[in-house]
């Protein structure tokens, strides 16, 4: 589903906050970007998503080219964004924000699904207030229902659980792994979270200076040998 090799990207002209960056996911998995702050793992989400270039290197998304697409071209084609900070429209309704999440996208209905307010149903309850009443949690939810209303193919998650209470931080979680279940959704989580990576993740992936220097399959093993946690979060 998702190949990306060798990408060189950074915010200002021949820097490198992706170095060599290359990373493949297949359809349905659930896979975890880890590493410490400024490895480069929102600047990857970020070119993924359209609002950084490369400078080198090739991203494909089921088999076409993202470097160089427009972010509602790459949404179009099947790629939804929860970005850090969740970038929820205060002044607007619950309602408004999630059909924010139906713009753009021709053929699809602009009616509210009601298995959107199914996922987390405190959003029904509150479906006409303004979204800047809410808590950071219910923000959250918000954001993930708004990016999950169009259906996407393959799910971005920059840090959903960041100054969020822990029952919701497990709602979460458990939503997002049924959905990645019995729907076969594509999920890429960037998430210092561990308890949240170790219940969701099928594979982990560790960052350092930009790009993938160790990876596993054996997610459950972190629990009893954390070294490769230690070794690549540690501060």
């Amino acid at each position: 589903m998702l190949k990306v090799e060798n990408v060189i990207a950074g915010y200002l002209a021949g820097s490198r906050v992706l170095d060599g960056f290359s990373i493949e996911i297949k359809k349905g998995e659930v896979v975890a970007l880890l590493g410490r702050n400024g490895m480069g793992k929102t600047t990857f989400l970020k070119a993924l998503m359209g609002h950084v270039g490369i400078s080198q290197g090739s991203m494909l998304f089921d088999g076409q080219e993202l470097a160089g697409k427009k972010p509602y071209e790459i949404a179009r084609m099947g790629m939804g964004y929860v970005p850090q900070g969740r970038d929820i429209f205060s002044d607007f309704t619950v309602e408004e924000n999630l059909r924010m999440g139906l713009l753009g996208h021709p053929g699809k209905s602009k009616e509210i699904p009601d298995w959107a307010f199914d996922l987390f149903p405190i959003l029904r309850e509150r479906r006409t207030q303004r979204a800047g009443s809410f808590s950071g949690g219910q923000q959250q939810q918000l954001a993930i229902v708004r990016a999950l209303i169009a259906k996407p193919k393959l799910l971005l998650l920059d840090e959903p659980s960041e100054g969020i209470q822990p029952s919701i931080v497990q709602d979460i979680g458990r939503v997002l792994s049924d959905i990645a279940k019995e729907q076969g959704l594509t999920i890429l989580l960037v998430e210092q979270n561990m308890e949240l990576v170790l219940g969701m993740a099928q594979r982990c992936l560790f960052m350092e200076n930009g790009r993938v220097v160790y990876e596993t399959d054996e997610v459950q093993a972190l629990r009893d040998d954390p070294a490769p946690i230690h070794k690549y979060l540690a501060v």
